[in-house]
């Protein structure tokens, strides 16, 4: 079982780190909004989806969010 929450949530940082704040806040937006939502949850989150649902999800939020 995986989740990818840690690695977004690492990356975010990354972008941070980088300068990019915009990019950095869409992503962490985008995961936390998925975590609420809680229809595309991992089994370590309450939920039945696949980690693959779960970031498609979240990539899907942050296409949205543009």
């Amino acid at each position: 079982m995986a989740n990818p929450t840690a690695l977004l949530l690492s990356a975010v940082m990354m972008l941070r780190h980088m300068g990019l704040f915009d990019h950095a806040a869409r992503v962490e937006t985008a995961c936390f909004a998925t975590i609420k939502d809680g229809k595309s949850l991992t089994k370590d989150l309450g939920g039945n989806a696949k980690c693959s649902d779960f970031t498609d999800e979240i990539c899907r939020r942050v296409r949205d969010l543009d």
